[in-house]
């Protein structure tokens, strides 16, 4: 259920980047999303950490690391990406990170991958591009990058380190007590940008919107979505977990149709009816010989 749930969580965030362009700054929106998903979970993580605190110690260089990754590329960048350049472009880009996850979790994480999943990863590829070209190959041969293009590159290889390290690093802290101290190694690495932009940027007043889309963002595809993916990861290894990033353009799409107003196409469906099956077949546990 959760492979299947997890990429809606994730599409949220797009929504909320195009709701928030012109209500509240990126590193503010980054900043204040992960600090208010942080108090979110200290009522129930708190006093786990405390008691192993000695753990945070000796893993504070992977912590501020991984909070770097996820939380400040992962997060403020995709913003500021969002203000030059396009949907297509972004969902393009970012469909070449669960390839790149799957590759390096069988040579780096030895995880197995057979013939059946490599299909299933090249079916669900086919899906998105089939979305992204909106049925035509012609618009995706049209496609042209832009500077803010640069941005999600960036996001991309991150997020791949991040999958990546997340599983290849082991740590003695459970799956909540380790998000809470992420986030905090993230809002450390936020912090430094988030007030370079107060100083520099024009300054945008704090609205009742800002904080519920701050509030939606640490909810939604912050603590709920980050969580989750730690458990799939456990579970099913970073190889395979990475497929669902594929389902995101579809729920992206019916997300848009339902706040926005915009009404899906036929080439959703054909998108959706490549990727659902894929990642159905990718997961499937591997036979032991």
């Amino acid at each position: 259920m959760l492979l299947f749930l997890v990429p809606a969580l994730w599409s949220s965030n797009y929504l909320i980047a195009r709701l928030a362009r012109d209500v509240v700054q990126p590193h503010s929106l980054a900043f204040g999303r992960w600090a208010l998903a942080l108090a979110l979970l200290l009522p129930f993580v708190g006093a786990g950490l405390w008691a192993n605190f000695a753990a945070v110690r000796r893993e504070w260089k992977h912590l501020l690391v991984l909070g770097a990754l996820g939380m400040w590329i992962c997060g403020a960048w995709v913003y500021i990406a969002a203000h030059t350049t396009g949907a297509a472009n972004i969902a393009l880009i970012y469909a070449a990170a669960p390839v790149a996850i799957a590759i390096a979790g069988v040579k780096l994480l030895h995880e197995r991958m057979g013939g059946l999943q490599w299909a299933a990863v090249a079916s669900a590829l086919a899906g998105v591009l089939f979305v992204i070209a909106r049925g035509d190959v012609h618009n995706l041969l049209g496609l042209r990058l832009t500077p803010g293009d640069l941005w999600i590159v960036a996001a991309a290889i991150a997020w791949t380190a991040y999958s990546v390290l997340l599983k290849m690093w082991p740590s003695a802290l459970g799956p909540g007590e380790r998000l809470a101290a992420i986030i905090a190694g993230g809002l450390i690495s936020l912090l430094p940008a988030t007030v370079w932009e107060w100083v520099t940027a024009p300054p945008l007043p704090l609205t009742t919107q800002g904080l519920f889309l701050m509030l939606l963002g640490a909810v939604l595809p912050g603590v709920l979505s980050y969580g989750a993916y730690s458990l799939l990861q456990r579970e099913l290894g970073a190889a395979r977990t990475a497929l669902m990033q594929y389902l995101a353009p579809v729920y992206g799409a019916l997300g848009a149709w339902w706040v926005l107003g915009e009404v899906p196409h036929w080439y959703h469906g054909v998108g959706a009816a490549l990727i659902l099956p894929s990642i159905w077949l990718a997961t499937r546990r591997m036979p032991v010989r």
